[in-house]
């Protein structure tokens, strides 16, 4: 059967720093859910454990310091209703040094953990300033990170890969951003595709960044999924949403790509 976009597992609060939206609250979330008719929701604000190390570099510590266990953990007990699973996670990123900021105690009292590895517009902290510079360097970057990563003994089934093809690996500039998709295609990306398939890590269709500017660059993002689907990945779908008018699209996107792609209900990733 065809792929349903039933639920969205990556969605922001007004407690991220990135949103400060009072009115994206677990509520009006929830009520996101009922009225979209979604099976699951996940409220996956950003996150750096405390206990976990920082690299003192770039704009990451001032973002992150205060994003702490004791921030996120504020919008708990989370609201339910009768049909939706709410779950409560947190989006962490994986530093240049290799640094993910979470703990495996704190990793056990998530429903999900999201790990970006292509926020590459946090230069000094995520990406070195010297392979940001150029494409080639980005790409390498992904690739290296996404092989560390998955070499890590971690609960793969409550985990998923956030946004890999977002238009931040091109550091804003759809040529770059094309050209990096089309640099990390080859044979080490199919290996590294396959074992996360075989890790049954959940590779998310990121509608936020499914704004394309042209139809080059929808065609390097849909090529690098299909690559996912050919090599047995699940997919999740997440509106990546930081206010309440992110919700009214992205359903619509998320659904678009899945059938672009012929995804069916086995592709999808199952916590």
């Amino acid at each position: 059967m065809r792929y349903i976009v039933d639920h969205d597992l990556h969605i922001h609060s007004g407690g991220s720093m990135c949103s400060g939206d009072p009115n994206q609250t677990p509520a009006r979330i929830l009520q996101y859910a009922v009225e979209e008719g979604f099976a699951a929701v996940a409220l996956t604000d950003h996150f750096w454990d405390e206990t976990a190390p920082m690299l003192q570099g770039g704009w990451g510590p001032d973002f992150y310091t205060s994003q702490n266990w004791a921030h996120i953990t504020k919008q708990l007990p989370l609201p339910q209703a009768e049909g939706v699973r709410f779950l409560f996670g947190a989006e962490v990123d994986m530093t240049l040094d290799g640094a993910v900021g979470v703990s495996p105690e704190r990793l056990a009292q998530m429903d999900i953990l999201l790990i970006s590895i292509s926020h590459f517009h946090m230069t000094d902290f995520t990406i070195s300033a010297a392979d940001a510079a150029t494409p080639e360097g980005r790409a390498a970057v992904l690739l290296d990170k996404m092989e560390a990563l998955l070499s890590r003994d971690l609960p793969w089934h409550k985990i998923a890969l956030a946004h890999l093809t977002g238009p931040k690996l091109g550091g804003g500039d759809p040529a770059n951003h094309c050209e990096v998709l089309r640099l990390v295609q080859g044979e080490r990306l199919t290996a590294l595709l396959k074992k996360a398939a075989e890790l049954r890590v959940g590779i998310e269709l990121n509608t936020a960044t499914f704004g394309f500017g042209s139809e080059e660059e929808r065609e390097a993002v849909t090529a690098f999924y299909a690559h996912a689907k050919a090599c047995g990945c699940k997919f999740c779908f997440g509106s990546d949403a930081h206010c309440p008018d992110h919700f009214l699209p992205h359903r619509e996107r998320g659904q678009r790509m899945a059938d672009a792609l012929g995804l069916t209900e086995a592709d999808i990733f199952r916590l």
